[in-house]
């Protein structure tokens, strides 16, 4: 396996960042990563420190790049939205990546656009390009979700959920979620019914956009939601994904983790196998932001309301995401 991994796709829709996402977690998983760092590379020209050589968003990834494998552990340096790394920090890039050790790390960049030319990544690298989702794309990943969920579907309900969501597959994703704790046979008329729009931002969307690190659809469900939900539950939301992932980290085995929590299998499963990503620090850190905003919800004018879920979206997206 080349130590770096790159990861393209020209649109940059919902559902092709979904299948990037995958793509990248299983590539991190088959590398055998006991750790991972995720780096959300901002837009170019955004506000931010730029006083030492990289953005301050960037730094992180020259201590991880350079840390090697002193214990013997393997590490996985993430770059998402790989596009909008600026030409020096290319440069600087370039020369970590050629001394460090391929055997204790891997790169991957994900991108929805060209990466800078003067990132040199030459031999090193594995580049794979996703082609944007059609709907008959959409459909087939849909057939291979359902198989690795254990649901059932008939294809006229299949074909309802495309045309709700499109090839929106994170949506799609997000609906199957709320249909296999409905408890109730799932049917054409039943998804034309229930999703009338797109799943509950509350239960579903808002914590996954979370939980991937995606702030702009984060906080794009959280405008939706505080348009007539009230950011306490939002807030209860995370403080139950927080919680499941602190037992995943400490849990001794997948089956004692199962017991502790109540979620379907393959849900169970996606958060364990997971649970090395989120470090002791970040946890805590997620956990102090979380308190914080239940006390000012519960104190301060209703008009602090959406600063206050801005900035707790932005800061869990970076450290739990």
């Amino acid at each position: 396996m080349k130590p770096i991994l790159h990861l393209y796709c020209k649109r940059d829709g919902p559902g092709e960042r979904q299948q990037l996402f995958e793509q990248a977690s299983t590539a991190i998983e088959t590398f055998g990563a006991t750790s991972r760092v995720r780096i959300d590379v901002p837009q170019r020209g955004s506000e931010g420190d730029t006083e030492g050589p990289m953005r301050s968003e960037l730094e992180i990834a020259i201590p991880a790049i350079q840390s090697g494998s002193l214990f013997g552990d393997r590490q996985a340096i993430e770059f998402v939205n790989a596009q909008w790394i600026q030409s020096h920090e290319g440069v600087i890039l370039s020369d970590l990546i050629s001394l460090m050790d391929p055997e204790a790390c891997l790169v991957v960049m994900i991108a929805f656009g060209a990466l800078p030319r003067s990132l040199k990544l030459g031999e090193l690298v594995t580049k794979v390009e996703l082609a944007p989702l059609s709907e008959k794309g959409a459909l087939n990943w849909l057939g291979e979700e359902l198989r690795s969920r254990g649901m059932r579907i008939d294809n006229r309900a299949a074909e309802a959920l495309i045309s709700r969501f499109g090839t929106d597959v994170a949506s799609v994703g997000q609906a199957l979620d709320q249909l296999a704790m409905a408890g109730e046979p799932i049917t054409r008329e039943l998804i034309l019914d229930r999703f009338k729009n797109r799943p509950d931002v509350a239960t579903f969307g808002y914590g996954d956009a979370v939980e991937a690190g995606d702030v702009g659809l984060a906080l794009k469900h959280l405008e939706d939601f505080l348009v007539h939900g009230h950011p306490l539950q939002l807030v209860g939301q995370l403080d139950a994904q927080l919680r499941a992932r602190s037992l995943a980290a400490v849990a001794t085995d997948f089956e004692t983790f199962t017991k502790q929590v109540r979620m379907p299998v393959w849900k169970a499963k996606k958060l364990y196998t997971s649970r090395t990503s989120l470090s002791e620090e970040n946890l805590r850190r997620s956990v102090a932001a979380l308190v914080r905003a239940d006390n000012l919800l519960k104190t301060a004018p209703e008009d602090t309301y959406r600063l206050t879920m801005e900035r707790l979206t932005v800061a869990l997206c970076r450290w739990a995401g």
